[in-house]
């Protein structure tokens, strides 16, 4: 307690000739006395009334009283937060708090993800008066407090609304089991399935979700609950499961090593759960009778649509067949023709190639009767007779079939040279005024 300074302050002095007499002004008059009965109220009279009554002093009241509290508190039946102990959870160690069932150890498995914060707060109050250290001490326990850190661990854990739902989001020990072909046809299908469904329903992002429903339930329900949950986004992540990362700053490489293996670890569990999932689906929508009650009424409306095309293509099918036979016939008919054009052509191709190349070997033969053009009397040369050939080519490829033949034509039965030439120089000269030769090509013809 601090210590309390005292100042001394002197009383101002009175100004000179001044007198209660002539110069004191009353502001007020004292009002006359009431008498009243004061009746004691309050917590703090029932203290004093209580530690009068026995003779205790401030401190063994205050003891007694927090005893009688833990007391009260530790006896209380309250089943919403209360069931029995495992002895089994007595003897698991503290540092593995990791791989305890939280919800268990503060006696709140019945509720798991559902209980409120103010639960789990009364379900750790009520272990700790029960197995805190101290107390375990004092009754002559000399046993570790393993179990206690637990409490505290699980505690610490549930009430930080991050960690619980990571937490939430492994807790296998909340989910349904999915019932078996045999359980499903003994007892309520739909029953049985909606609890497995509205388990997995906590994980939803998507909220409210379409609850399962029962044999009365429209095709729109049914179909939309299939369709939210085959297309079903979940928030469970996983990241409770990862292994410690180490912090400190000198082993970065392995820190990094961690975290890449904890991410690969989760999209390995995020696929397994979807895949499940995915199997649950298909489990339950195969012995949904439902289902097949709208799949009989969609055939049944279907039967009759089937029966009247039925009729109309057995009435049809023998228009049908003698029009595929007379299309038949008409497709081997004009196959026929068709083949027959074919060898015509072929023939008429035929005729016109060997008709090129006799005119081509005319063509050829008209510059050897004029002896290459050689001078009169003297025979050809090599070079002479190669440039002559080569013209006489290229003035053949620019010509068509056609006009190869009506140059042939005209050099057949020529014989004298200047006649030849003569001829071969007026092609020459076409094709260059037609632009396909060029001033100076063909040489040798001209």
């Amino acid at each position: 307690m601090a210590a309390a300074t005292i100042v001394a302050r002197p009383l101002p002095i009175l100004p000179d000739g001044w007198s209660a007499e002539k110069d004191f002004k009353p502001l007020g008059s004292i009002t006359a006395s009431t008498q009243r009965t004061i009746e004691p109220v309050g917590p703090h009279f029932l203290a004093h009334a209580r530690r009068a009554r026995h003779k205790r002093t401030f401190s063994e009241d205050d003891r007694i009283q927090a005893q009688e509290t833990a007391k009260r508190i530790e006896n209380d039946d309250e089943s919403d937060v209360s069931e029995p102990e495992d002895p089994m959870m007595f003897q698991r160690e503290a540092k593995d708090w990791k791989s305890q069932d939280h919800y268990q150890v503060l006696g709140l498995s019945k509720y798991r993800w559902r209980a409120t914060e103010d639960q789990i707060k009364r379900a750790h109050r009520k272990k700790v008066l029960k197995h805190h250290p101290d107390k375990k001490a004092a009754q002559g326990n000399t046993e570790d407090d393993n179990f206690f850190k637990c409490i505290q661990k699980a505690t610490e854990v549930l009430l930080d609304p991050v960690r619980r739902r990571q937490f939430d989001s492994v807790d296998e020990k909340a989910d349904a089991t999915p019932p078996s072909k045999k359980e499903a046809a003994k007892g309520n299908y739909y029953k049985l399935w909606g609890r497995v469904f509205k388990s997995e329903a906590r994980f939803s992002k998507q909220q409210p979700v379409p609850s399962f429903g029962d044999e009365n339930s429209t095709k729109e329900e049914v179909e939309g609950f299939y369709n939210f949950w085959y297309n079903f986004d979940s928030w469970r992540s996983f990241e409770y499961l990862d292994e410690d990362v180490p912090d400190d700053n000198e082993n970065r490489d392995q820190k990094r090593h961690m975290e890449r293996k904890n991410t690969n670890a989760r999209k390995k569990k995020k696929a397994e759960d979807n895949a499940r999932l995915r199997k649950l689906l298909d489990d339950c929508s195969a012995g949904d009778e439902r289902i097949k009650r709208f799949r009989q009424a969609a055939n049944a409306a279907k039967n009759k649509k089937r029966l009247e095309k039925e009729e109309a293509e057995r009435k049809a099918k023998e228009d049908a067949r003698l029009k595929k036979e007379a299309e038949e016939q008409a497709a081997r008919e004009a196959e026929e023709k068709a083949k027959a054009d074919r060898e015509a052509n072929k023939k008429a191709k035929e005729a016109a190639k060997n008709a090129v190349k006799k005119n081509k070997r005319v063509l050829r033969g008209s510059v050897k009767d004029a002896n290459y053009f050689a001078a009169a009397g003297a025979d050809a040369s090599p070079a002479q007779i190669d440039a002559v050939l080569n013209d006489v080519e290229l003035v053949q490829g620019k010509i068509e079939p056609e006009e190869v033949a009506a140059l042939a034509g005209k050099l057949t039965g020529l014989k004298v040279a200047d006649e030849i030439k003569g001829v071969w120089s007026d092609e020459v000269k076409r094709l260059i005024a037609a632009g396909k030769l060029q001033d100076g090509d063909a040489k040798t013809l001209v």
